[in-house]
C-alpha cells in the first residue's frame, strides 16, 4: 500500500530524514521506532503531506505521487492520527467526526455503526465538546474521525502518550481489529515498546533520520529490535 524510497525531509536547511526506504503493506501494522528526536515524527509528516518531502519517492497502492499537501493526500486515502490528537475542542464528538465527511462523496455522509462500535465511549457523548473529554477519550475520537475518512493508508503517531493502560488496552484491540480486517495498511509510531512489539508486524527503526533496522517480526528477533531502539 505505501512505498518510500530514499525519501529526505528538511526543516529549513536542517536535514532531518535522510534517505528512508520503507514499505507497509495493507493487512499489517508497521511499527516505527527510535529513541526521541531521530524522526518519526518527521517521517510521518511526510507521509500525511503535513510537511512537504525534500526528495525520493512515494507511492500509494502502487501510484507514484508528487509532492502533494494533507487535504490532497486525505482525498487519496491517507489517515493521520497526530501525536496530540488536534480534536477541535469547541465542537462536539458529533462534529469532530463530521469533518471526516470532507473525504467522501454526499451520499456517504453519516456515521457509520462501526465507528460507535469500536468506540462505544463517543456514542454516549456525541453532544459533549471535544475539550471536555479525557486524554484517552479524545484519542479514541482522533482515531474514530480518521476513520470516518475510510482510509487506505492509517498513520497513527504516539496513540498511547498520556493514556490510562485499560484505554491502551481498548486502542491496541481496536488497531488489531483494523488489521485483522484487511482494508488497510496501518503505520504505527509508537515509544512504548511492548504495545508496538505486540501489535507490529514489520519493523522500522531509525537512528539519526536513518534505518537502522527493518523487517518482518517473524525474521528479526525481539532483542535485536529492543536493542535497535535504546542505542
Amino acid at each position: 500500500m505505501l512505498s518510500l524510497n530514499d525519501l529526505t525531509l528538511h526543516y529549513g536547511h536542517s536535514q532531518i530524514l535522510n534517505g528512508i526506504s520503507m514499505q507497509a503493506a495493507q493487512g499489517e501494522v508497521t511499527c516505527v521506532m527510535g529513541t526521541n528526536g531521530v524522526g518519526k515524527t518527521s517521517l510521518i509528516k511526510a507521509i500525511s503531506g503535513t510537511h512537504p518531502r525534500t526528495a525520493g519517492t512515494l507511492s500509494l497502492d502502487g501510484q507514484d505521487l508528487p509532492v502533494l499537501p494533507a487535504h490532497k493526500l486525505a482525498h487519496l486515502g491517507v489517515a493521520y492520527v497526530p501525536q496530540g490528537r488536534e480534536i477541535f475542542p469547541l465542537m462536539t464528538v458529533k462534529e469532530n467526526l463530521e469533518t471526516g465527511f470532507v473525504c467522501l462523496p454526499p451520499e456517504e455522509h453519516f456515521i457509520p455503526d462501526h465507528i460507535y462500535d469500536l468506540f462505544p465511549v463517543l456514542k454516549d457523548m456525541t453532544s459533549r465538546r471535544g475539550g471536555d473529554l479525557s486524554g484517552g477519550q479524545q484519542q479514541q475520537l482522533a482515531i474514530a474521525r480518521a476513520l470516518i475518512t475510510k482510509p487506505k493508508l492509517l498513520l497513527l503517531d504516539e496513540p498511547t502518550e498520556g493514556i490510562q493502560p485499560n484505554i491502551i488496552q481498548q486502542i491496541g484491540n481496536v488497531i488489531r481489529l483494523l488489521r485483522d480486517q484487511g482494508d488497510m495498511a496501518i503505520v504505527l509510531v509508537e515509544q512504548y515498546f511492548e504495545f508496538a512489539y505486540d501489535l507490529a508486524d514489520r519493523f522500522v527503526v531509525l537512528r539519526r533520520g536513518a534505518v537502522v533496522l527493518e523487517g518482518a517480526k517473524a525474521d528479526v528477533p525481539k532483542s535485536e529490535v529492543l536493542r535497535g531502539v535504546s542505542v
